[in-house]
């Protein structure tokens, strides 16, 4: 019975999120950690799924899910899918950015978006914010965290992996 209530209220957020929100990733300029700008059509996994992570040092539930995320980073992989992480730290706390990847063995990619245009355009309001990508498509979104949600997000990356499957 939990599984369903949960199941409804996870298509409810998802059909809700999709409708009010943009549904393609923009393309647009972004900066690395090391400071080098790429345009973030770039980004995209041409083969598999995406996931967007907008974090930000001071928030613990960003933190909680990158954490969670590169634990099972593995099995992500062999799915084929790509993690981007895309801090949103502005001027006041963007040195923060570094000394804490550094601290973290996050093995996935880090992006800084420190004017947050990136972040408006895709209209983002709230972090953390969780959005899975197929190419510029945008299939899934999620805001805030809580342990656990890892997982729902994984199991939605299977289904749609299986879904890509049956239409081979």
């Amino acid at each position: 019975m939990i599984k369903k209530i949960t199941s409804i209220l996870f298509l409810t957020t998802l059909t809700l999120n999709l409708s009010i929100s943009q549904d393609k990733i923009p393309f647009m300029n972004i900066k690395t950690i090391e400071g080098r700008t790429i345009n973030t059509k770039s980004l995209s996994n041409k083969d598999g799924l995406t996931v967007y992570s907008f974090w930000a040092t001071w928030c613990v539930p960003c933190i909680n899910e990158l954490d969670d995320i590169n634990k099972e980073i593995e099995k992500w992989k062999e799915e084929n899918v790509k993690i981007i992480a895309i801090s949103t730290d502005d001027s006041r706390t963007k040195r923060r950015v570094r000394p804490m990847i550094n601290g973290k063995d996050w093995d996935f990619e880090i992006f800084v978006d420190e004017n947050q245009d990136f972040k408006r355009a895709l209209n983002i309001t709230g972090i953390p914010h969780t959005i899975v990508a197929k190419g510029s498509k945008i299939i899934y979104r999620r805001i805030g965290y809580k342990p656990g949600e890892e997982n729902i997000l994984y199991e939605f990356i299977l289904s749609q992996n299986k879904n890509s499957n049956e239409k081979i």
